[in-house]
């Protein structure tokens, strides 16, 4: 047998009810001629005669009578296939998966996700906690919380916010050491910085003040211990001001000197979100929560 399209099936099954072509089209809401065309392709793909053509309607074929029991059972499959999909689509059940850079992951995200617990009591969260930038055409994650806009066409991003960042050191360490009245103070003080990562060494020059790694007291990409040596009175190091507001302790170094631009804040997520009920969810969350807390 010749393979044939499966979906002409809901015409044969109308032809076989109703007895017409008319009544045919009527029921599925479509044209005579389109019935009549989704009849004549059904016979021709399968190589076998369905209906005779009479003046009163359409009289079916031994054929047709024999096929009309598996024909229903087809008909029944997909309709009890697209009612578990309504049903999926429209449940707030199950995990979804989260990827934020770590102090997002850290700082911000335990409280909303303690809230959102209370609100959506039955998803589960999987966060990814990582610098790296996952790949949600791949599915490393549903929901992406990133500070670059996502370029990738299928995906859907939303800018919520901007967040702030600046120097900042622990007031001890302040009180104990010459006061900070111009940028090129820092070059005598203990400093906090990256180790791979050479964008404050690269702000320095680009302000007239080339500096090398050795200006760090202390070198890491880790901006969790970053912010820790801030605390902990090591010295000057740059964070967020969502870091920051976390201890009374830790005080704003050159405010208004330092003009570090801030951080866009993009929520990301594959366009499944029109159409899963659960990440609709959790994106609508996020999106309403999070612009509060950066």
């Amino acid at each position: 047998m010749n393979t044939f399209d499966w979906s002409l099936i809901r015409s044969f099954l109308a032809a076989l009810d109703q007895g017409s072509l008319l009544g045919a089209a009527r029921k599925l809401r479509t044209s005579q001629p389109t019935l009549g065309r989704h009849i004549a392709e059904l016979e021709s793909q399968l190589g076998v005669v369905l209906f005779e053509r009479t003046g009163r309607g359409l009289v079916p074929t031994s054929t047709a009578l024999q096929l009309a029991e598996s024909a229903r059972s087809m008909e029944a499959g997909a309709n009890d296939l697209q009612r578990k999909l309504s049903g999926v689509q429209s449940q707030t059940v199950g995990s979804v998966r989260i990827t934020a850079s770590v102090p997002v992951a850290v700082n911000l995200l335990p409280p909303l996700l303690a809230r959102m617990r209370q609100t959506l009591p039955d998803i589960q969260i999987e966060l990814v906690s990582s610098n790296q930038v996952s790949n949600l055409l791949r599915r490393e994650a549903d929901i992406a919380i990133r500070m670059v806009r996502p370029e990738q066409g299928s995906l859907i991003a939303k800018k919520i916010g901007d967040v702030g960042l600046g120097a900042f050191a622990q007031r001890q360490y302040l009180a104990r050491r010459a006061p900070l009245r111009k940028l090129e103070d820092l070059l005598q003080h203990e400093l906090i910085g990256g180790d791979t990562d050479t964008s404050i060494l690269e702000g320095f020059t680009s302000l007239g003040f080339p500096a090398g790694p050795e200006i760090f007291a202390l070198r890491t990409d880790d901006f969790i211990v970053q912010w820790q040596a801030i605390r902990a009175g090591l010295g000057i190091g740059f964070a967020t001001d969502y870091m920051a507001r976390t201890d009374p302790d830790v005080l704003p170094v050159l405010k208004g000197v330092i003009k570090v631009p801030p951080l866009p804040v993009w929520l990301a997520v594959h366009r499944e979100v029109r159409t899963s009920q659960r990440i609709r969810a959790v994106y609508d969350f996020l999106a309403a929560e999070l612009p509060h807390v950066l």
